[in-house]
């Protein structure tokens, strides 16, 4: 039995390209079902609608950037069992990224112009984060996990009460990040310090300003 070929540099970087090729411009599967699947879907007037495609696209950046983070962090990663921790939150984002983007289209709106953008700018940060270490590495799903869920509640709050299906996708977008945060700490993950956090956060905001409008 001839045994399996080594993966190349060459081989990881094509892998790599696919992957942001088809978080950006594609539309990947959600390996679970819809959350949103079973909710009624109440006609929203315009207002309603704009403002509940707004938040969904700043939640699809997110899994953009999402994606992009666990992958630049998992391509420099040491230990292997590092490595399959970030591949699998990074799945897991995958069907969050699929609701967002089917939720989007119910809507009648689109994600990000500027996906390609923050995609690049994660994957670089990730990578950057990675070199520092594993435990460095988990420390930044920790931060970014958390920052995530603080998002979410806020939009929970500020969606149109009649939004029942964003409601059911975020709803369980949240129990998910909260999950790949503890995984996180029980792991290993070292405690970033200032200003890490602060940066993370103006840069989120900053992200979720301009997503909101394109």
């Amino acid at each position: 039995m001839t045994p399996p070929r080594r993966q190349t540099g060459l081989d990881r970087a094509l892998s790599e390209a696919q992957r942001a090729l088809e978080t950006v411009f594609g539309d990947p599967p959600a390996e679970r079902p819809n959350p949103a699947k079973e909710a009624a879907d109440v006609q929203l007037d315009d207002t309603e609608r704009r403002h509940a495609a707004g938040l969904m696209r700043i939640n699809h950046v997110g899994e953009v950037c999402a994606q992009a983070l666990y992958v630049g962090q998992a391509a420099v990663a040491r230990d292997p069992a590092t490595r399959e921790h970030l591949l699998a939150a990074a799945q897991e984002e995958t069907d969050h990224l699929a609701w967002c983007a089917q939720r989007l289209r119910e809507l009648n709106s689109r994600p990000s112009v500027f996906n390609p953008a923050w995609y690049a700018g994660s994957y670089a940060i990730g990578a950057l984060a990675g070199l520092r270490g594993d435990g460095w590495n988990l420390g930044f799903v920790v931060e970014t996990e958390r920052q995530v869920e603080a998002h979410l509640d806020q939009h929970l709050q500020t969606l149109p009460e009649a939004d029942l299906r964003s409601r059911a996708i975020l709803e369980t977008m949240k129990v998910d990040e909260a999950r790949h945060a503890d995984a996180a700490e029980q792991a290993g993950a070292r405690h970033l310090p200032p200003p890490i956090p602060t940066i993370m956060a103006a840069a989120s905001k900053l992200m979720k300003f301009v997503a909101y409008r394109l």
